[in-house]
């Protein structure tokens, strides 16, 4: 089966492994991926990740989930895929949705880049909306 959306899929993988509670996720990589995965990374939803390479050339990328402390629960509560092969959503600077009050965050690909939905609005750029993380 020919993978129509590997941004859901990768979204999908992470879900699944926190329910699973597993410490790591493999996934296969692409820029777009990596790029996600740094945001991830930098606004501390995970421990850490690792970029390989496959024989393949397109490489995985092995991401250190995070859990509470305390309570085990994962840190990322949820993953909403917003902006659909069959349904892109795209937002212009002034649209770019708070996520939870900002406590969340909108991870947007605009033009400058894949970046957060905040950081969009301090560059004035609007893109795609490709999804939430709270």
């Amino acid at each position: 089966m020919a993978m129509t959306d590997p941004i859901a899929d990768y979204l999908t993988r992470i879900r699944n492994a926190q329910m699973a509670s597993h410490r790591i996720v493999e996934i296969p990589a692409s820029n777009l991926k990596k790029s996600i995965t740094e945001i991830l990374y930098d606004q501390g939803y995970i421990l850490k990740y690792k970029f390989d390479d496959t024989d393949n050339g397109q490489g995985v990328i092995k991401i250190a989930l995070k859990y509470d402390k305390v309570g085990r629960v994962p840190i990322i509560r949820k993953l909403e895929r917003v902006s659909k092969p069959g349904l892109r959503k795209f937002v212009p600077v002034n649209d770019i949705p708070r996520v939870i009050n900002g406590y969340g965050i909108a991870i947007m690909s605009t033009s400058k880049g894949v970046m957060t939905g905040k950081k969009a609005i301090q560059e004035n750029v609007g893109g795609e909306l490709v999804c939430y993380v709270y």
